[in-house]
C-alpha cells in the first residue's frame, strides 16, 4: 500500500458506518418464458395487484415484458408483506391476431418476508403454463 492509501484506510470504515441505512421492502420481478420457442415472452402487459383484507383486488403496478420476457422491477413500490397477484394478459402474445387458450395468467402468491426478493416467472406454452418461486 502506498503512503495515501495507508492515510486513508482508517477514513474508509468511518464512511462506511456512518452511510444512511434504508428502509426495506420486498422486491416482485416477473418473467414469461416461452417453452414451445425456447425464448423469453416480450411485449406481455402484468398487472400486479394487492389482495386487501376485505378481498377486494387493487392494482399496484403495471408494466410490460421487456426484450427478454422479463419485468425486472414495478417501479419504486414498497411492497409489504401480503398477498399479491400478477396477472398476465397473454390475449396478444406471440403475435397481435393470437387467439390462445390461456387468455389470461392469473398468478397468487404470498410476500412475507420485507427484506426478499420475489421473483415469480410463468413458463407458457400453447396449452398450459407453470409457476415457481424463481431467485
Amino acid at each position: 500500500m502506498n503512503r495515501i492509501a495507508l492515510a486513508l484506510a482508517p477514513l474508509a470504515g468511518l464512511a462506511l458506518a456512518s452511510a444512511p441505512t434504508f428502509a426495506t421492502a420486498a422486491e416482485i420481478s416477473t418473467h414469461v418464458l416461452d417453452l414451445a420457442k425456447g425464448v423469453g415472452g416480450r411485449d406481455v402487459p402484468v398487472v400486479l395487484l394487492r389482495k386487501a383484507t376485505d378481498g377486494t383486488w387493487s392494482e399496484v403496478a403495471r408494466a410490460r415484458t421487456d426484450e427478454n420476457g422479463r419485468v425486472r422491477a414495478f417501479g419504486a413500490n414498497n411492497f409489504e408483506p401480503g398477498t399479491y397477484k400478477l396477472q398476465f394478459d397473454m390475449t396478444g402474445y406471440p403475435a397481435p391476431q393470437a387467439s390462445p387458450f390461456f387468455p389470461e395468467i392469473d398468478l397468487v402468491f404470498a410476500v412475507s418476508d420485507k427484506a426478499a426478493h420475489y421473483h415469480v416467472p410463468v413458463v407458457v406454452s400453447p396449452y398450459g403454463y407453470s409457476t415457481y418461486r424463481g431467485n
